[in-house]
């Protein structure tokens, strides 16, 4: 059985001074309950985030203010689509954001860098044009063992260059 067309929950992060573009796959239906990017608890994007820049993350508004003095934008590949679970590979007739617009309006992005493998080819099969960096970051979800926490803190750390 096919589950009905979910639209993306919430609007991206984004500030006039936002220099990389974090861009997830779509929201996890812990998130879509919370209404915040990575909400579910075992996901580790905020603690990996947190210990790279030392800045709290006990709540939304400090989640908040984390993104805003990194110069980090938040948003996801997928506008809408249909899925079973919250796992990526069970997205299904997905249509993707609309990326060159968000750039346009956001000249202060000169990074793009991809918490998962969906985000990374979605971008690379709709916008493999554009003139901008990219980088890919291991997955802060829990169900990505092939790393530790400690490394994908290194790597975050390094590629994010902050």
């Amino acid at each position: 059985m096919k589950s009905e067309k979910l639209e993306h929950p919430f609007e991206p992060i984004v500030f006039k001074d936002s220099e990389i573009l974090i861009l997830g796959s779509f929201p996890s239906i812990d998130s879509f309950d919370k209404a915040f990017y990575y909400a579910h608890p075992r996901n580790q994007f905020w603690k990996i985030l947190s210990a790279v820049t030392s800045y709290p993350i006990n709540n939304r508004d400090q989640k908040i203010w984390l993104l805003k003095v990194s110069k980090i934008a938040l948003w996801d590949m997928v506008a809408n689509c249909s899925r079973d679970n919250s796992l990526d590979s069970s997205l299904e007739d997905i249509e993707v954001n609309n990326i060159v617009s968000f750039l346009e309006e956001h000249p202060s992005i000169r990074k793009i860098a991809f918490t998962g493998r969906l985000s990374e080819r979605l971008f690379k099969l709709h916008f493999d044009y554009l003139d901008i960096e990219t980088d890919y970051l291991p997955s802060p979800s829990s169900a990505y063992a092939k790393m530790s926490l400690e490394n994908k803190i290194i790597v975050y750390k390094k590629k994010l260059g902050i």
